[in-house]
């Protein structure tokens, strides 16, 4: 019975190990904390799986650990993580496809409410000029002084 505690206690101690992620040189845990920044904890709201307690977070980033320890680009990462948990796990999505529109959309509405506030203005400044036209026009006829200079003078209203 012994012997089967040690061996038990034996295979728990070689699995433990042979699951740890080897040990990253300095440059590999700079670019693995720099890939790990970019990825959002699945159940936080924007916290990247470097900042979270979660144990998700924790698993997370070993796998980070690992892939880098296996030599894939941070590009691999992404894409490995994106396939598992979607483009939501990525803090900064992928500018192309469909995400295109989700960056493009506040841009294009910026652009219309410019091209709609100048049309309003535009017809506006262009509707109050005749308006106050009409009112001088419509005014000096009834001026009896006004009227009276203007014979005197020889002068018409226009001037």
């Amino acid at each position: 019975m012994r012997a089967v505690g040690k061996a038990l206690a034996l295979a728990v101690v070689l699995s433990a190990s042979a699951s740890a992620a080897a040990p990253l040189t300095p440059q590999q845990e700079a670019q693995a904390r720099q890939i790990a920044v970019n990825i959002r904890c699945p159940i936080c709201t924007g916290v990247p799986i470097t900042e979270s307690t979660n144990d998700i977070s924790r698993e997370m980033l070993r796998d980070v650990r690992e892939q880098v320890a296996a030599g894939r680009s941070a590009r691999d990462v992404y894409a490995y993580f994106s396939a598992r948990y979607g483009d939501f796990v990525l803090l900064d999505p992928p500018k192309e496809g469909s995400n295109l529109l989700l960056w493009g959309a506040p841009l294009a509405a910026l652009g219309g409410g410019g091209v709609v506030l100048w049309l309003f203005l535009r017809r506006r400044q262009g509707a109050a000029a005749p308006a106050s036209q009409a009112e001088q026009t419509a005014d000096e006829p009834f001026d009896s002084f006004l009227a009276q200079v203007r014979r005197d003078t020889g002068r018409s209203g226009g001037e």
